[in-house]
């Protein structure tokens, strides 16, 4: 057997062990995810739940869910996460398209010197206590768009935008401006309509960050009214604030609250999934 080919043996073993243990490897990570999950599932559903884990609940119950629903003192907390998750994900993908949109615009004076002062930001931040004074001397304190403004500016998910629109071949560009169409009708009428794989990815990463909020809800916000799912919940849970039932276990309800928050996106990814796997390769659309 010649050189060439035990060369090119040894390198067709290695092509075979690779995939092998590169599924093994994402294996153990799915499980180290899923048995948690798992866990809080089964014990959400257990009128006796327990630390040790279990397949299938013991006792199968749905008091820890209706201990959740029957509160109507989380109605319009839920109602302030809903509204705070659909005009934040508004704003930040208005900003973000229009952000990546001005980027992409290689005439534009001084183009570099905003895009490095953009990427400027993602190194050093400014810090919570500057952040804090800058919303008190906008007289913004205490009101939602203290939380939806400052999470609308997403300087990472700008440059992703950015990315996609960069991909998108030049020549669609020129021929909407030899057709007479202004920039912002390219825009419109061109770049957004190509953008929904990006879209559809960028909006679900902002409705996740507004939905899971808690830190800038407990800065910003002191009327109780104001509070959003998160911080009721946190409450409820953490501050023993259960009501006491004893059919049903207080771990069982703080496993149906933990089931409760992360709910509506476990419902919404499926139908997001096709664009959102779309959308992990911003940029990939070529020419």
């Amino acid at each position: 057997m010649s050189e060439e080919q035990l060369v090119y043996k040894k390198k067709k073993k290695k092509f075979k062990i690779f995939p092998i243990v590169n599924v093994i490897f994402f294996i153990l990570i799915s499980l180290l995810i899923l048995f948690p999950m798992w866990k809080v599932i089964v014990d959400s559903f257990d009128a006796h739940s327990a630390t040790s884990f279990r397949w299938w609940p013991s006792t199968f119950s749905l008091g820890g869910y209706g201990a959740i629903i029957s509160r109507a003192s989380l109605y319009r907390p839920f109602l302030v996460s809903v509204v705070t998750t659909l005009a934040g994900t508004f704003m930040g993908l208005l900003l973000a398209t229009l952000g990546g949109y001005v980027l992409i615009q290689w005439e534009m004076p001084g183009r570099n010197f905003f895009a490095y002062m953009l990427l400027f930001t993602m190194i050093f931040d400014g810090g919570m206590v500057p952040k804090y004074l800058v919303m008190q001397n906008l007289h913004l304190l205490d009101t939602l768009w203290a939380v939806i403004l400052p999470m609308s500016i997403n300087v990472y998910n700008l440059v992703l935008m950015r990315n996609f629109f960069e991909g998108i071949p030049e020549s669609l560009f020129e021929a909407a401006q030899i057709d007479g169409c202004s920039p912002m009708g390219i825009f419109f009428k061109i770049v957004l309509p190509l953008s929904k794989a990006a879209l559809a990815s960028i909006g679900l990463m902002f409705a996740v960050t507004f939905w899971n909020d808690y830190t800038n809800f407990k800065i910003y916000i002191r009327t109780d009214k104001l509070y959003n799912f998160q911080i009721k919940l946190r409450n409820m849970v953490m501050d023993s604030n259960i009501p006491n039932d004893d059919s049903v276990d207080p771990n069982t309800i703080s496993n149906a609250a933990t089931i409760v928050a992360i709910l509506p996106f476990m419902i919404i990814y499926p139908f997001c999934q096709q664009y959102f796997v779309q959308g992990v390769n911003v940029g990939a659309v070529k020419e």
